[in-house]
């Protein structure tokens, strides 16, 4: 009793939270009629909207919580994830988004791996997607649920435990329920909370510190000057190899990609565009400083792991107002399901349709929405079992996922929308290349002071390269109208 009465505040804005969250899955479930509808909103939907989903899909707790704490341990270096968020968020609306809306609703493809198995005309490359895309989900998700587990641990003391139950349990309603349409409709409410949580928590942590200005002040507490070095914690380069996969899955991942299919047209994508932009400019320069600042509120030696920078600063009241305490571990819950329904919704769809239906393609169209809707809840219970003992940080689970995206799909997808060439070997061949370098390099005499995406991903478009070229492009009918129709645009 008494634990509810300290913390009554955030249990009334969690049910709250929640209320809202089912309503979004009930207005979800009853625009279904079917499985575009379910995996992509029946590509319908504005880029106001998707705009901001775009960004509230990315900006999970790994910002809120990793990203926003880990200028703590990197120093100023880890500042340049500002401008590397905005110019690939630009980039992916700009050049990835209108070929791939009117490639995806042409081949009728409603996944990433549909989409390269049709571009290619290949099975074997359409499943190989298929599993890297669940592989690289499951890290993805146990960062995530690290994160809003910690936070929760931390600022509720609950168990560890008991938090990712809690969190597994709302997402799981809201996203099965709903599917695609409710995913988004919840992304706009919670880009909207994060927006306003992002300004809150910055001008908190700013005030507690000293003022602005207290940034530079650091450099003059023991140990602060080496912040303000570019190889901090570990060679530039390294440093560069964990931010850029980290932000370039914006032209690579299918949650980020999965929002420019739904699309009603590409008059939206200017919209979108614009939006998701401002978004990420807005709260990425306001997080990512956030653990240099922490230097100037934290004792020092107090903190073991850059992950709980953030929970501590909420904790205690001794930084925020008690209501606005809790306002920020709401907010952050809703960054922490923004990213997990999407993600949830990807792998679900990707195991049916790319992997099942290969081999079971009877269902019906309403049989493959509930068969879906169990693999959500399927992954979701095993992804929270994998978080109570994570393999790795916030940041080193997130880096590591977006650096599998990037080096096995870089070619296939940017290629596979720009050049003519490329077949299923070229395909395979990259996602073998681009995997085996990311896992072995580090064993490399040469690989010091290089981070092994940049290698990887290189590899993975040379091996592209070279077997679209010997081999013969897929000449289906409905690839070759579209490029022609490319090259007419």
């Amino acid at each position: 009793m008494t634990w509810i009465f300290e913390h009554w505040l955030v249990l009334l804005l969690l049910i709250l939270y929640t209320a809202l969250m089912v309503h979004h899955a009930l207005v979800g479930k009853r625009r279904t009629q079917g499985m575009v509808d379910y995996y992509v909103g029946g590509r319908r939907l504005g880029g106001l909207a998707l705009g901001v989903s775009f960004f509230a899909t990315y900006a999970s707790t790994n910002s809120f919580v990793g990203f926003s704490g880990q200028a703590y341990t990197y120093g100023v270096a880890w500042l340049l994830m500002a401008p590397l968020v905005v110019l690939f968020s630009w980039i992916s609306w700009a050049w990835i988004a209108p070929r791939l809306r009117r490639f995806t609703a042409a081949l009728d493809s409603v996944t990433i791996p549909d989409f390269i198995g049709f571009r290619f005309d290949s099975k074997a490359a359409r499943v190989l997607a298929a599993l890297i895309v669940l592989f690289a989900s499951f890290l993805y998700m146990t960062a995530v649920f690290k994160g809003i587990g910690n936070l929760l641990e931390t600022f509720l003391d609950l168990p560890y435990r008991v938090a990712i139950l809690i969190v597994f349990i709302i997402v799981v309603i809201y996203t099965a329920v709903g599917g695609f349409i409710s995913v988004v409709r919840t992304d706009v409410v919670q880009g909207v909370v994060m927006f306003f949580a992002a300004l809150l928590l910055f001008t908190g942590v700013v005030k507690a510190a000293g003022g602005l200005g207290s940034f530079f002040e650091v450099q003059t507490q023991p140990g602060g000057a080496a912040l303000f070095a570019w190889d901090t914690a570990m060679p530039f380069l390294v440093l560069l190899g964990i931010m850029v996969p980290t932000t370039m899955k914006f032209i690579v991942e299918p949650r980020q990609l999965s929002r420019f299919y739904a699309l009603r047209d590409q008059r939206e994508i200017r919209k979108g565009m614009l939006v998701s932009t401002l978004l990420f400019f807005v709260v990425f320069a306001l997080l990512v400083p956030i653990g240099i600042y922490a230097h100037r509120i934290l004792p020092a030696g107090s903190v073991i792991d850059s992950d709980l920078v953030v929970p501590m600063l909420l904790s205690g009241g001794a930084v925020f107002h008690p209501v606005v305490g809790a306002f920020l571990l709401v907010a952050m819950v809703a960054a922490a399901m923004s990213s997990l329904d999407s993600v949830l919704l990807v792998m679900a769809s990707t195991c049916h349709r790319d992997l099942v239906s290969l081999w079971r393609p009877s269902l019906s169209d309403q049989g493959a929405v509930r068969a879906t809707r169990l693999y959500v809840g399927l992954f979701a219970l095993i992804t929270a079992l994998i978080a109570l003992n994570p393999p790795g940080g916030i940041v080193m689970l997130t880096a590591f996922s977006g650096s599998l995206y990037a080096a096995c799909f870089l070619p296939s997808i940017v290629l596979g929308l720009y050049w003519r060439r490329g077949n299923g070997r070229a395909v395979a061949a990259s996602f073998v290349v681009g995997m085996a370098t990311l896992l072995l390099w580090k064993y490399l005499p040469f690989a010091t002071g290089i981070h092994q995406v940049f290698p990887a991903m290189l590899g993975s478009t040379l091996a592209y390269v070279a077997l679209a070229l010997q081999g013969a492009p897929n000449n289906a009918e409905a690839v070759t109208r579209l490029f022609i129709a490319e090259a007419e645009v």
